[in-house]
């Protein structure tokens, strides 16, 4: 006859653990179940929302087409709005800089050569551009430079870190109470100048761009206008971009 069988006892605090972690377990599972319905929620307005927006920027591109055609067929020229948004790049450095535009490039975030930032263009920016015009190239950006410049340099500023926007998570965080919760609504944001422009601006890391494929064509300090590099280029800086990215 076989003997009687031994019984293993399992000490109470590691069946405490297991039970513990079989529930952490647990909470995860519907967790993440919880955050891929989320997700997939989310998706769904994102596509929406990037539908409706190619949809806007079709129709300007073709009322902005029409309106030349009417001009040209009545004899007279089509002068388009001026654009509320511009893009400044910084293209000189530190020496024999006056006290005031110094400043003026720290408060328009330009620290470096080749730094960029979006500006809101108002009375009081435009002085500043002014002071500012020996050191910096500046013009109107498109939607493509403006979609470039966030895809391929923008980086988030979260808590004082460079932070890379690789996921819209990071967006939605930092911007989700001003109903901007993916790039493209960023992107929509800025290009638009909408009314949290202040924010999205703010959200965006100063764009650290390359020296310009091919270098500058002419010197740095003579406006563009008169061969130079500085000043505003109105929509040549999209070319400049294209150079810089």
């Amino acid at each position: 006859m076989a003997g009687p069988v031994a019984k293993t006892f399992v000490p109470e605090s590691i069946l405490k653990k297991r039970k513990a972690s079989e529930k952490i377990a647990a909470e995860r599972a519907v967790a993440d179940a919880q955050r891929r319905k989320e997700a997939k929620g989310k998706r769904k307005v994102i596509f929406k929302r990037a539908e409706q927006y190619v949809k806007e920027y079709r129709a300007k591109e073709r009322d902005e087409i029409r309106l030349k055609r009417q001009a040209k067929a009545n004899g007279s020229f089509y002068v388009p709005a001026e654009s509320p948004l511009a893009f400044v790049i910084r293209i000189k450095g530190i020496n024999k800089i006056a006290p005031k535009p110094r400043k003026i490039l720290q408060l328009l975030r330009l620290y470096q050569i080749n730094n960029g930032t979006f500006v809101k263009l108002t009375r009081a920016t435009l002085q500043m551009l002014q002071w500012v015009n020996p050191y910096v190239a500046w013009g109107y950006p498109n939607h493509k430079s403006v979609r470039e410049l966030i895809y391929k340099r923008g980086f988030a500023k979260v808590d004082k870190q460079r932070i890379p926007i690789t996921d819209n998570a990071v967006i939605e965080k930092a911007l989700g109470q001003y109903g901007i919760i993916c790039v493209e609504d960023l992107i929509h944001e800025i290009l638009t100048v909408g009314p949290h422009f202040k924010q999205a601006n703010a959200f965006l890391w100063t764009f650290k761009l390359s020296n310009p494929t091919g270098g500058f064509k002419g010197k740095k300090v003579p406006n563009f206008i008169e061969g130079g590099e500085s000043g505003n280029r109105e929509e040549r800086i999209n070319a400049l971009i294209q150079k810089m990215l």
